[in-house]
């Protein structure tokens, strides 16, 4: 906003990220007052508090701001400049207080909206369609892609808030702190071709003896999963991997083989959804909840507001779907409640 520079009075400045809001309320009062003490009046204020923080500013600019041997008050040069900079500043945090207060008063909001793949056509068009209705003179953008690229978004300011399942723990750091609201837990499950895999027997030997079709480890989906194997000390060949749902399910039908995913991709597969059987793991669980996520105290009640209609449009159209898959899924996929 302002930057560090030599004055030609040879004045001492100090860093001007000390500069605040309040200090620049007060030498605008005092400018359109005429006086310390009038300023304090129309502040609420005592006239020694105005005079501090007028010398304080000065301190900060490194140079005097206000003649106070005239009557009433007369600015100096770099006070007159200064006092035009004040007015923008504070009518912008006005307007961006109004903004962020009274949304559904009229005040016109734009929302960039980042969703992962596995939801975006499933959540999309009517997520966008109720916030709409509550914001009515809002601008809505989405933008669709895996998880880390969607947090990657956030952090650049691309994105004003994801809804993600995946969130890197670096993320909060990077975002100078976080917004964190889980709205749905699936689990992690083994997937093959119907008939492929017989969930009566012994499901590790035959998952040994058939072809792992993965996800790449560059995806977050496929990173989750190779790192669990991992931890677990489980050594799998995988042969082939694949980024798209799609294309894994195409290599499994193509070689008999399987795969290690979520519900969310399955039915993110399409039709290839209604040709595979869905299997628990025969070795311990791993799951995945997705989130709405934004920075901290930036966006008002917006990010609870698009976490409600997320977690009602999940209800009403994933956890069906997902139970269609396996009988099994409809007590581990679930909405996750709002906790405050």
């Amino acid at each position: 906003m302002f930057r560090k520079r030599s004055q030609t009075s040879g004045a001492a400045i100090t860093d001007l990220r000390d500069l605040s809001l309040r200090s620049l309320q007060v030498f605008a009062a005092v400018a359109e007052a005429g006086s310390l003490t009038a300023a304090a009046e129309r502040l609420g204020g005592t006239r020694s508090a105005v005079s501090q923080q007028v010398t304080n500013l000065e301190r900060v600019v490194g140079a005097v701001l206000l003649d106070r041997t005239c009557r009433p008050v007369a600015l100096t040069p770099l006070g007159q400049t200064l006092l035009q900079h004040a007015y923008k500043i504070l009518h912008a945090v006005g307007e961006a207080r109004a903004a962020l207060l009274e949304p559904r008063l009229g005040s016109w909001i734009e929302i960039r909206l980042g969703i992962i793949d596995d939801l975006d056509a499933t959540l999309a068009p009517e997520l966008v369609t109720r916030l709409r209705t509550r914001y009515p003179r809002s601008q809505i953008t989405v933008t669709s892609g895996r998880s880390d690229v969607l947090c990657d978004a956030l952090v650049q300011r691309q994105v004003d808030l994801v809804v993600t399942g995946h969130v890197p723990e670096t993320l909060s750091t990077a975002l100078g702190g976080h917004e964190d609201l889980p709205v749905f837990r699936e689990p992690f499950m083994i997937v093959a071709p119907r008939g492929c895999l017989d969930g009566a027997s012994d499901l590790r030997a035959q998952m040994q003896s058939r072809t792992f079709v993965r996800f790449n480890a560059s995806m977050p989906i496929g990173r989750v999963a190779a790192q669990h194997l991992q931890r677990l000390r489980i050594d799998l060949s995988a042969p082939f991997s694949f980024d798209a749902s799609r294309s894994v399910f195409t290599m499994m039908a193509r070689c008999g083989g399987w795969t290690i995913t979520t519900p969310l991709c399955v039915l993110d597969a399409g039709e290839s959804a209604a040709t595979v059987d869905c299997f628990q793991m025969p070795f311990a669980g791993l799951e995945r909840t997705v989130r709405v996520v934004t920075r901290r105290e930036e966006l008002g009640g917006l990010p609870r507001e698009t976490a409600e209609i997320t977690r009602e449009l999940i209800a009403a159209s994933v956890v069906p779907a997902t139970s269609a898959l396996a009988p099994w899924l409809l007590e581990e996929c679930f909405v996750v409640p709002e906790t405050r």
